[in-house]
């Protein structure tokens, strides 16, 4: 597999300069005081392979949109070097250098004129670009009236007009609506189908879980960790729910099928055992059926006193997207001043109404509705199941949500002939 995208000792540092004088000093070549450099990314190293799709992730400001704009070529690396070996297309910022005093479509056409397109091939192009950014009337006036959910789509439509062989997105398609959203990963889902390599910054899990081969974690301006996208995704947000709290710890545990799970937590109550069983029978089950009535279990231990606990769990495909999740703040059962020493038992019944295949559990102990501001402790992958289908009608999906169907029939008269 051939690489279209080498990063060597990549390192971007900013000067800062303790006056304005002292910055002028320095723009005349003159000998300057007190200057800092303040690095944003140090040492990093990696390769993106043809036809791979490859997510990154990070806090803000951890040097995510840095990286992309070096890797572009729109920002120049203060040490090491990016080798591109392909055409790049990069959707880094809203309006992609575009004029707002001219409309959308001669900002359009001067988009793919700058793609290295010939004015008959970017006029040829220029209906499907219109049709792809759905802004209407709004294609012929200034783009200084747009929102900038409409410039976002007129930049996305021009940027993939044509197919590029590597295509470099960053957070930009945050400001479109939900509507636009979907069909911009759609886009992108063909393109990559295609044989585009892709190199994407998203906050969204689902879709750098649905659309990435590999995840790399940016972490105070280096490369924190790197692999299959549902292990660093979990560990990211752990590490996000654990912020700012000393006593926090984040670990990753290869299961004995060879998956990685994370937990995380304080410490102060821990999930001893989390266990699914048959809600009619009490027996303990691996594999359920579709619509059979289920009963998870969760024991704790209260290591520390605590003023608010609330026990949740999120039921996730084998894909670890979220399938449905709930805790005792939204059932209206939180516990409050609970001594170390106590047991908790809890007890969740629900119907399995699920599509076939497998699925997980990923339960947390923690204060207030989520586990954002005091996480206790997380489990991923605290319990795993089958699902089959033994006695419904077949249907496809994660949910099985049966309908009643009613179908009525007319019948047209005509008047009859004079």
């Amino acid at each position: 597999m051939s690489v279209l995208i080498n990063v060597e000792n990549l390192g971007k540092a900013f000067r800062t300069y303790p006056s304005a004088s002292q910055r002028i000093r320095s723009w005349l070549g003159l000998r300057t005081k007190g200057v800092q450099d303040v690095w944003v990314l140090r040492h990093l190293n990696f390769q993106v392979f043809a036809g791979e799709a490859v997510g990154l992730v990070g806090e803000n400001g951890a040097g995510k949109s840095t990286l992309l704009k070096m890797i572009a070529g729109t920002l120049a690396p203060t040490e090491g070097k990016v080798e591109l070996l392909g055409d790049v297309r990069a959707i880094l910022e809203l309006g992609m250098g575009f004029n707002g005093e001219f409309t959308g479509r001669e900002n359009a056409r001067h988009g793919l004129s700058m793609m290295g397109l010939s004015a008959e091939e970017a006029e040829a192009l220029l209906p499907e670009v219109e049709a792809f950014a759905e802004v209407g009337d709004y294609f012929d006036r200034p783009l200084r009236t747009y929102s900038s959910g409409m410039q976002m789509r007129v930049t996305f439509a021009v940027a993939t007009a044509r197919r590029p062989q590597v295509l470099i997105v960053d957070e930009a398609l945050a400001v479109g609506d939900a509507y636009f959203q979907h069909k911009s990963f759609e886009k992108i889902r063909e393109m990559q189908q295609a044989g585009t390599t892709l190199l994407i910054v998203s906050h969204d899990r689902g879709a750098i879980q649905r659309i990435c081969d590999r995840v790399i974690l940016l972490e105070n301006g280096q490369i924190s960790r790197e692999g299959d996208p549902e292990v660093i995704m979990d560990y990211y947000n752990a590490m996000l729910a654990n912020k700012g709290n000393q006593k926090h710890s984040v670990q990753s545990e290869q299961l004995e099928d060879g998956r990685v799970a994370t937990t995380s937590g304080t410490g102060e109550a821990t999930i001893q055992r989390v266990s699914l069983y048959s809600a009619e029978t009490g027996e303990p089950i691996e594999i359920a059926t579709v619509g059979q009535a289920l009963e998870l279990r969760v024991d704790l231990h209260i290591h520390e006193a605590i003023d608010q606990l609330v026990v949740g769990y999120v039921i996730k495909d084998r894909l670890r997207q979220d399938v449905f999740g709930t805790n005792t703040h939204h059932l209206d059962q939180v516990l409050d001043n609970l001594e170390p020493g106590q047991t908790l038992d809890y007890r969740f019944r629900f119907d399995c109404n699920l599509g076939e295949g497998s699925y997980s559990f990923s339960v947390a102990a923690h204060a207030d509705d989520t586990h954002v501001r005091h996480n206790y402790h997380w489990k991923d992958l605290a319990c795993t199941f089958e699902v089959v289908n033994a006695n419904k009608k077949r249907f496809l999906g994660v949910a099985w949500v049966p309908p009643t169907l009613a179908i009525e029939h007319s019948t047209t008269t005509t008047g009859e002939a004079p």
